[in-house]
């Protein structure tokens, strides 16, 4: 929260990323939603009383009257990178580390899957994720070939 009893992004960002890891992936998409700029601007009322760029990650969110729902402090990087991890690490799962790749997403129940591709290296790497009815509640494949421990990760290279 910030100083004005506002949303303060860069930290709201973690819950996101939290819920995700606790494998709540109703409640991370929830948030990622309230704080995704575009949900801000669906309508021309909602866009007026915003009054930043629906484009933009809004380092914070007003609380009091009479500039709650403004958003303010925009292009703040800071918050932006870390919503952007939030939904790439956190939701979709997808993670690099060391020489390998890692995909454990934390999938809404609204959701069948996803589909997604990574450049590392020069190599490309082609993920489909579907919901399944096996302990992780997901498949995973990677160019191709199903992964059945996510836990190993994909080698790269």
């Amino acid at each position: 929260m910030r100083e004005n009893g506002g949303q303060y992004t860069h930290a709201a960002t973690w819950v996101v990323m939290a819920l995700a890891e606790l494998k709540r992936g109703d409640d991370a998409l929830r948030c990622f939603q309230i704080l995704n700029p575009i949900t801000h601007a669906l309508d021309k009322a909602s866009a007026e009383q915003y009054r930043v760029e629906p484009y933009v990650v809004a380092a914070d969110v007003y609380g009091h009257e009479p500039y709650t729902s403004r958003g303010g402090w925009t292009w703040y990087t800071g918050s932006a990178g870390w919503l952007y991890r939030a939904a790439v690490e956190g939701i979709l799962g997808i993670r690099l580390k060391g020489d390998r790749l890692y995909v454990r997403p934390s999938l809404p129940s609204e959701w069948d899957g996803f589909a997604a591709e990574v450049e590392q290296g020069g190599d490309k790497y082609r993920i489909s994720v579907s919901k399944a009815s096996n302990d992780s509640g997901y498949t995973l494949s990677i160019n191709g070939c199903e992964v059945t421990d996510p836990e190993e990760g994909y080698p790269l290279g």
